[in-house]
């Protein structure tokens, strides 16, 4: 888990910035996906080629079933996947450590005239507790939607790139160093494929979290906004 302490560290100090379903979001990221491939994608797939094995012991024929068959391993594939749905999440920290450290700067500046600057923080407090509103739950937002549709993009593109879902017993192949029909076989392809069926089901729910969230703004919006008409209402 050594090399996924820095994206750790990272997604720590969005969760303080974030709705409650953006911190469930990140302990789903967390616990069910980082953790789950660091400790148990070792042990199923293992080196994948070497454990492949073909009926035939051409010179290069089992290298090159493997490399038609996954151009990609299945285990980078997923390392590729998490980095980059985590990026947009990466991109609205760093707006908003530069909103607060712009209204930080403000109130330095300006100590003793806080309630009667012309221009006053509005995004965070003297804590560094952040508001969603405004620009900043705009970007808030966009990340939401980048999310799902890399999210959406990283299941459609495991179809297209290995042909199928699940994992198949055999691969059959032709060409290259294979002067003949030749069937390669996976191993552990039912314990593979319970792995493959867990990322994928983790996929989807991260992106039914990030609709509701987005969803629950929406509606934390329109009520924030009823709210405030009635008020002026009444004070007319």
């Amino acid at each position: 888990m050594g090399e996924w302490s820095f994206l750790s560290e990272m997604l720590d100090k969005v969760e303080s910035h974030s709705t409650i379903f953006g911190k469930v979001w990140m302990s789903v990221l967390f616990v069910f996906r980082i953790f789950i491939l660091a400790a148990g994608v070792d042990r199923i797939w293992g080196d994948e080629q070497a454990n492949m094995d073909c009926n035939t012991k051409s010179p290069g024929c089992k290298n090159a079933c493997y490399d038609a068959s996954f151009p990609i391993s299945h285990t980078r594939f997923w390392v590729l996947q998490i980095l980059t749905v985590s990026t947009p999440t990466f991109i609205y920290l760093g707006h908003v450590l530069l909103v607060i450290r712009r209204e930080n700067k403000l109130r330095r500046h300006h100590p003793e005239q806080k309630r009667h600057l012309i221009k006053t923080p509005k995004y965070s407090d003297e804590h560094g507790k952040v508001k969603l509103k405004g620009f900043l739950l705009f970007s808030y937002l966009m990340q939401l939607l980048l999310k799902i549709l890399l999210e959406a993009a990283f299941v459609a593109g495991q179809y297209f790139i290995y042909g199928s879902i699940l994992m198949p017993e055999k691969i059959t192949f032709r060409g290259g160093s294979c002067m003949t029909h030749t069937d390669c076989f996976i191993s552990r392809p039912t314990e593979k494929n319970v792995f493959i069926v867990f990322m994928l089901a983790m996929a989807v729910f991260s992106v039914m979290l990030n609709i509701t969230e987005i969803f629950h703004l929406m509606i934390l919006k329109l009520r924030h906004r009823k709210r405030r008409g009635a008020g002026s209402f009444l004070a007319e």
